[in-house]
């Protein structure tokens, strides 16, 4: 999946759409390391200085204005810049929860959401893994599908963990 970042109607580039509407590079900005900073804001002016001519021109601007933002954020996370995606793609069930619950100032949606699935997924891996676990000793093809499905759950869990203690940022 492309990262939310990435599309038109991700948090850079409404970034970008306020910072242009309030003529203030500092709604955008934060979306960037700071050594990129410099390079955000001239192409913030000259997207700035290029509106004021026609409609083309600012609609032109704007978009290179965007891709230079993304660009820019994108290789903040060490990360390619793949182009920009089209507003509307489904970023499935959690980010639209998290994106609201953010808005809303209470994450209970988002967490509650969360716990279901994890408690879901973690229980068919840990029930496959039961339903193997009494094999044949002699049927080598067996144990294999145990330990495989063992090690998944195992793995899973401790992957899951890893993750949510994690301090990594974004």
């Amino acid at each position: 999946m492309a990262p939310h970042c990435d599309t038109m109607d991700g948090p850079v580039v409404s970034a970008c759409k306020k910072a242009l509407k309030m003529m203030d590079v500092n709604y955008v900005l934060p979306f960037v390391p700071e050594t990129a900073e410099k390079e955000l804001s001239q192409s913030f002016n000259k997207t700035l200085r290029a509106r004021k001519l026609c409609e083309d021109a600012a609609e032109v601007a704007d978009l290179w204005f965007f891709e230079t933002a993304v660009r820019l954020h994108r290789e903040g996370e060490g990360a390619p810049y793949t182009g920009l995606k089209p507003a509307g793609l489904d970023w499935g069930p959690v980010v639209p929860r998290a994106e609201e619950d953010i808005e809303k100032g209470d994450p209970n949606e988002t967490i509650g959401f969360l716990k279901s699935v994890l408690e879901e997924e973690l229980r068919k891996k840990f029930d496959e893994t039961r339903s193997l676990k009494n094999y044949d000793l002699e049927d080598v093809e067996a144990a294999r599908e145990y330990t495989e499905s063992m090690l998944h759950f195992v793995l899973s869990s401790h992957h899951i963990y890893k993750y949510i203690i994690s301090s990594e940022k974004h």
